[in-house]
């Protein structure tokens, strides 16, 4: 079957007594469920992932879209989880190239401010060390200068450059579901679990509400696996009472390219209480972020970002860009997201929690959550190992890759094009010979400074489980937060789309337009009392 899991057949399926035993049942749909859907798989087990949303709908979706070790986690000590975050780093950008893509970070440096640039050097001569590579290296002013157009001479000392990644988080999370379905794992959106079932005190299901036939069906399984990220303490408090996420909210502001248009990231720390700051190029445009706060906000809501955390983004731009100073008005679009972090106690600086990750067994329930999306790889196979002993012998694993290898080359995909191929091929893998035989050379070409085109909206709406036009323009593609007034140019052109792949009609589209502008209004734009 090409694309994602159908959902109405295997429900159907379902309600007809089949497909009701399995050997792992996943609940969580962002980077951590699909990384244990893609090694349950690997292993040879009957598994299936289960979301009450949208595939990457909560944290997954709303990152900084880095795939880094975490400079500010080794300065602090923790030098595993910096091993571990580089090491994987590198698996990832040989793994998926036009995914997973490296690009140059700089490091600022100012007279009497700390770090400096000798502590600088040591920490990311260790940094290289972990990768196998010698990277870093001393950026002067002049060079600075040029990169960065407008920066504040004053003070001024230089950068420390080194190389990390970047990604399009949410199409990692859907590039990894992908690549469980095609290996035999199955995966279901908007799909909410109602409650565990329980034999003899031991978790032994889970019971999922039939949407459209209003009742529930019973799946079994010797081993559920809680990763729902920031919602992991509410399920896991069906056996257990403790207490243990920290929700942190993470926002960022975007802007027009043209506003302050650059090719490499920025990091210097904020004027107000030194915490580090990125401005950096993504998807045609360039972000600014990210704040670190407690969330007290109720999760089932989409987090937005506050009036407080526009001030503190703007004013860590116009520090370093006093020529180029931002306001509210220059803001294209935002995203706000909530981190799962293993809180050590409120008290405690939302910046110097620990970004690791941890797992709990309680009862046959398996919970996992924390940790980077870097290593969500690691993560998943630490939740397997906690359940092995209630599993079949897993099956030799002969080839650790992530990812499944495309049998065709960039050249061979897209002679003329070979970058826009690659990309292709990093996001959809071997479907992305599909994708472009599918479409017309004319959807081809990239909507407006994006690189997202419209052959890839024909195929996620056709082949991607999408539900709802949020589930496009936000996660299946950016083009809601990378576009003018949330992409509403492209309404006529979706609209057709929609149309003629999904049956839809003009009253479900018009009802799809109503949904989709006040989620982006509330949750993606500027805060509505502003």
């Amino acid at each position: 079957m090409t694309g994602f899991t159908n959902r109405e057949q295997l429900l159907s399926k379902m309600r007809n007594g089949e497909h009701l035993d399995w050997d792992i049942i996943v609940i969580g749909g962002g980077i951590t469920g699909a990384g244990v859907l893609r090694e349950a798989r690997r292993q040879g087990y009957r598994a299936l992932l289960l979301e009450q949303q949208d595939f990457s709908w909560g944290t997954s979706s709303r990152s900084s879209k880095m795939v880094h070790g975490g400079l500010r986690y080794l300065a602090a000590g923790d030098i595993k989880l910096t091993k571990e975050s580089v090491q994987e780093r590198q698996r990832l950008l040989k793994e998926a190239p036009g995914l997973v893509d490296p690009i140059s970070f700089y490091f600022t440096f100012r007279k009497g401010k700390f770090p400096g640039r000798i502590a600088m050097k040591i920490i990311l001569t260790i940094y290289d060390f972990f990768a196998g590579a010698q990277d870093n290296r001393y950026c002067n002013n002049k060079e600075l200068l040029e990169r960065f157009k407008g920066l504040d001479e004053n003070k001024l000392q230089g950068a420390s450059c080194y190389t990390d990644a970047m990604v399009d988080d949410s199409r990692l999370v859907l590039r990894v579901l992908q690549d469980s379905i095609d290996d035999g794992g199955y995966a279901l959106n908007y799909t909410k679990v109602e409650d565990l079932l329980l034999t003899d005190g031991q978790v032994s299901g889970v019971s999922i509400q039939d949407s459209d036939h209003s009742g529930l069906i019973h799946l079994n399984a010797p081993v559920v696996i809680n990763a729902t990220g920031a919602w992991a303490d509410r399920l896991r408090n069906v056996v257990n009472s403790e207490t243990r996420i920290r929700p942190l909210r993470g926002s960022h502001i975007i802007i027009a390219k043209s506003l302050f248009p650059i090719s490499d990231v920025m990091t210097f720390l904020h004027v107000d209480d030194k915490r580090g700051v990125f401005v950096y190029p993504w998807e045609g445009t360039t972000v600014i972020g990210t704040t670190d706060i407690d969330h007290d906000g109720d999760i089932d809501i989409e987090a937005g970002i506050s009036d407080q955390e526009i001030d503190y983004l703007l004013k860590a731009f116009n520090s370093q860009f006093p020529n180029k100073a931002l306001n509210r008005s220059d803001v294209l679009s935002t995203w706000a997201g909530v981190r799962p972090v293993i809180g050590a106690e409120k008290s405690k600086d939302p910046s110097k929690e620990r970004r690791d990750h941890a797992v709990w067994s309680d009862n046959g329930l398996i919970t996992v959550s924390g940790g980077k999306l870097t290593t969500f790889r690691l993560i998943a196979l630490d939740a397997l190992a906690a359940a092995k002993n209630n599993l079949p012998q897993a099956k030799e694993i002969s080839d650790d890759r992530v990812f499944l290898t495309p049998t065709i080359t960039p050249q061979s995909l897209s002679p003329q094009n070979t970058s826009w191929a690659q990309r292709l091929l990093g996001r959809y893998g071997e479907k992305a010979i599909e994708l472009v035989n599918e479409s017309s050379p004319d959807e081809h070409r990239n909507l407006n400074e994006t690189e997202f085109s419209l052959a890839e909206c024909r195929w996620a709406i056709k082949y991607e489980a999408v539900v709802h036009l949020d589930d496009l323009l936000l996660r299946r593609t950016r083009l809601g937060m990378c576009l003018p007034n949330g992409g509403t140019n492209l309404y006529p052109a979706l609209k057709e789309l929609f149309l003629s792949n999904q049956n839809w009609d003009d009253e479900r589209w018009q009802q799809e337009v109503t949904r989709y502008e006040t989620i982006w209004k509330k949750y993606y734009s500027l805060p509505s009392n502003a």
